[in-house]
């Protein structure tokens, strides 16, 4: 016996949808659209050039006509869709049917609402999404949950609070839940940031199943995604500072002056730092000579070795990437505010981090049973435990 039967259309003002039809009484049926492609759609029809993104809009020769679109779309021009395709379509009510009386009425299973903010630099914006799950993962908590969807939270309010990260191949996704409710936020096709709202149940918000309920529910869906992205934290700009981390390891040109990046973890980039974290401490600045000094001991090499050309190029590499500056009328230099705090955190990092964290992870390192030691050899002995077992080892 044939349960169900499923028809796929596409629809000249809402593009693709389906219909699926019970075979059985009461003969239910359900209707399968999507807002975007009516948007695209009219759109097109309008003569309005875009750029896809998947089923939503990447770019749009007027946005603001795109806007009116999207909020026009409403319960019944919906209704309408169905009304039009029933007449074409066969369906489980015959003609003396309806004359009796039976007809379909429109409900509302789940309804999907969306926000795309579209990334100009997408790789910043996979840093600023992977940070934002780091730094958020208390969304789901009652509290934070009754301000996304500003709705008060008891210990009787059944379902589950809680966030959940999910990955489908590099791409995380973050999920924020109210009853039957979802929030969904993810890096949508590397280019976009998308913050989806999902209603399975329209008694979640005191609100009735039928279709004339569809705007009150689209200004609780919008007004969530909203509110999610007001009620995400970041501690620090991750994408300034992943710019800035490159443009100091890069190549820099400034007044016609080219100078190389100060590259992570290089010995005598390594050893520069070092001196400067020491010159900051010197009230008048300090000379090339003093740098030539320091970095010979930093390097283990006599000073003679260290040419007046290559302790110039130094300085004038430091001075273009904004680590010190001349002092007027004089040949001294200064470490600046940004030199200090970059020399400090480079060299930090490396020393009390970097260099001790791998011996204490790779094999073969001679290191002090610490906890990141006895992590990783658990992690190394509960996967040669798991190859074996799924007899996997050669």
């Amino acid at each position: 016996m044939v349960n169900h039967y499923y028809i796929y259309a596409v629809d000249d003002d809402f593009g693709p949808f389906f219909l699926k039809f019970c075979s059985y009484f009461p003969y239910n049926a359900k209707l399968c659209l999507n807002g975007h492609e009516y948007a695209k759609r009219q759109l097109e029809r309008q003569g309005i050039a875009y750029q896809a993104l998947d089923n939503g809009v990447l770019s749009c020769a007027d946005p603001q006509r795109l806007q009116q679109i999207c909020d026009g779309l409403s319960a019944d021009k919906i209704d309408r869709l169905l009304r039009k395709w029933l007449r074409f379509l066969p369906h489980p009510f015959t003609a003396a049917d309806q004359i009796a009386g039976f007809r379909y009425d429109m409900s509302i299973l789940q309804a999907e609402f969306s926000l795309t903010q579209v990334l100009d630099r997408p790789v910043h914006g996979r840093l600023f999404f992977e940070q934002v799950i780091r730094e958020n993962l208390d969304l789901g908590r009652p509290d934070e949950v009754q301000l996304i969807f500003d709705r008060r939270i008891t210990r009787r309010t059944p379902g589950r609070m809680r966030t959940r990260i999910l990955t489908q191949g590099v791409t995380p996704s973050l999920h924020v839940y109210y009853k039957s409710t979802r929030i969904k936020q993810y890096h949508k096709e590397q280019r976009a940031l998308r913050t989806e709202t999902t209603i399975n149940n329209t008694y979640d918000f005191g609100i009735g199943k039928r279709l004339h309920n569809l705007p009150r529910l689209r200004e609780i869906g919008f007004r969530a995604n909203r509110r999610l992205l007001e009620a995400e934290r970041l501690s620090y700009d991750c994408i300034l500072a992943e710019q800035t981390f490159q443009r100091i390891n890069g190549p820099v040109e400034h007044a016609g002056q080219r100078a190389s990046g100060l590259r992570f973890a290089d010995p005598r980039i390594h050893a520069l730092w070092h001196a400067l974290v020491l010159f900051r401490l010197l009230p008048k600045g300090f000379r090339r000579a003093d740098l030539r000094h320091h970095l010979a001991q930093l390097s283990g090499r006599h000073p003679e070795t260290l040419g007046q050309g290559a302790m110039t190029y130094q300085l004038r590499r430091l001075r273009l990437h904004g680590m010190i500056e001349r002092l007027p009328n004089t040949q001294c230099y200064h470490v600046t505010d940004a030199g200090f705090r970059a020399a400090l955190f480079f060299t930090r990092a490396y020393n009390r981090l970097l260099r001790p964290g791998l011996a204490a992870a790779l094999p073969g390192h001679r290191a002090t049973p610490t906890g990141l030691k006895q992590a990783f050899d658990k992690i190394d002995d509960r996967l040669t435990a798991l190859i074996k077992q799924l007899a996997l080892a050669a």
